[in-house]
């Protein structure tokens, strides 16, 4: 089997011919430019950026209750939960923008070493949605509405900055990409002595809008005051490849 590898260079090329021979009449010169143009010019890839302000929060939070029983926990959890909607709602976010995203009821268990087992010692009941904020600004006093309203239940694991309409910052960053991308076969050509002929072949590549995500800390409930709020700002990132004839 080491002995054959050789093989495979000269069946790829045996089959490309046999399909080329096997192709339509009238369309081997098709396949051969095709091959040709593949091949020629000058090709490059350019890249534009735009910084975005966020104009949207994605605050993840919910309540977390523990008791000796589902019941008793599940009671707290859903009278801490309630008072946390309220809060929110009260501060303008809408009920279109609440989804929750997790809710979870687990035995708290303990290992009994002696007897070799676990014992149950109660049961924690979690309950976490997510609040879109479309005032950004509020985000701080919105923090602190929903900590006083669910107390030591609250929970508040992150929050993340994005831009609700993403289009008009991507369309400048494909143009700055275009831009960019003229100019590097622009140097090219000059550096080689040839002339730059006209683009035979563009593909946008990657699009990308990062979510700026941070952090509060594990089971901890946001510190009081209000939090200060600041999303900064996004880079949208666009590339796009492109190929020009050499005239």
């Amino acid at each position: 089997m080491k002995k054959a590898w050789w093989l495979i260079p000269c069946l790829t090329v045996i089959l490309a011919l046999g399909a080329v021979g096997c192709a339509p009449k009238g369309s081997h010169s098709q396949i051969v430019t095709t091959i040709v143009q593949q091949n020629t010019g000058i090709w490059v890839t350019g890249q534009g950026e735009v910084m975005a302000v966020p104009d949207i929060a994605e605050l993840r939070l919910g309540v977390e209750a523990r008791a000796d029983t589902v019941s008793e926990a599940q009671t707290q959890a859903s009278e801490a939960m309630h008072k946390v909607m309220v809060a929110l709602k009260d501060n303008g976010v809408a009920e279109k923008d609440i989804q929750t995203r997790r809710f979870s009821i687990y035995p708290v268990t303990r290992w009994i070493k002696d007897r070799d087992e676990e014992e149950v010692t109660g049961y924690r009941v979690t309950n976490i949605v997510i609040a879109k904020i479309r005032k950004v600004d509020k985000a701080g006093i919105i923090i602190d509405a929903v900590t006083k309203a669910g107390g030591d239940f609250t929970r508040i694991q992150n929050i993340s900055f994005s831009v609700d309409d993403p289009i008009p910052y991507y369309e400048e960053a494909r143009g700055k990409a275009v831009k960019d991308a003229k100019n590097k076969a622009t140097q090219l050509a000059d550096s080689a002595g040839v002339k730059l002929g006209k683009p035979t072949y563009i593909s946008e590549g990657t699009a990308y809008l990062p979510s700026r995500v941070d952090e509060f800390a594990k089971g901890e409930i946001a510190p009081a005051p209000a939090p200060p709020i600041s999303p900064g700002e996004l880079k949208v990132t666009v590339s796009v490849q492109v190929a020009y004839e050499i005239s």
